[in-house]
């Protein structure tokens, strides 16, 4: 039961998990209207460098050799750069040329875009794991504040949060839905 950098193996697994933990945004992402597409899209995303569901921005936990949760995370300054290739995909599907995405993370933070536990293993501790693993990751790296966004609708993950130090500073709205923007500082 580690927690690890992912890897290609973990793509169709880790698609389900990212589809989990951000749902309806997922669709906007990748610009498809059916589950069996999005998660065929998310899939080409994390396998593909350079985009905010790379590898290399997904810390997996696993047991018994499968992805049981993970979190993706990227620091704010590297946001734009991480969307691009999202823009991009889109603007291929439908030819606008002024589509954004809504900005999530600010430029100072170590940002933890997504999380998510598998339903058969909530309920034992994984995402106060996790969440460890991403704020020890930002304080390798040399960041002292880490950051989130929680729907203002889901009680139980802003309670862990507050729980695990993170407070709201702000408000934000992420596809038509309001947001706690929540930072916890590091010590570095």
């Amino acid at each position: 039961m580690t927690i690890q950098t992912a890897s290609m193996r973990d793509a169709a697994p880790l698609a389900k998990l990212i589809l989990l933990a951000i749902q309806d945004i997922a669709y906007q992402l990748t610009g498809e209207s059916n589950e069996e597409n999005v998660l065929r899209q998310l899939e080409k995303f994390i396998i593909t460098e350079g985009n905010r569901f790379s590898l290399a921005c997904i810390q997996v936990k696993e047991c018994d050799g499968q992805p049981a949760g993970m979190i993706l995370c990227y620091h704010g300054r590297d946001a734009d750069r991480l969307y691009e290739p999202i823009i991009e995909h889109l603007f291929q599907l439908g030819g606008n040329s002024n589509l954004t995405i809504d900005q999530e993370a600010d430029e100072d933070e170590y940002y933890i875009d997504a999380i998510a536990v598998h339903p058969a293993f909530q309920g034992q501790g994984f995402a106060k794991q996790l969440i460890a693993a991403a704020e020890r990751r930002a304080v390798e790296l040399g960041y002292d504040k880490i950051a989130l966004n929680v729907d203002q609708s889901n009680d139980v993950a802003h309670s862990l949060y507050r729980k695990l130090g993170y407070s709201a500073d702000k408000q934000i709205m992420i596809h038509d839905k309001p947001y706690w923007h929540m930072v916890k500082k590091l010590a570095i």
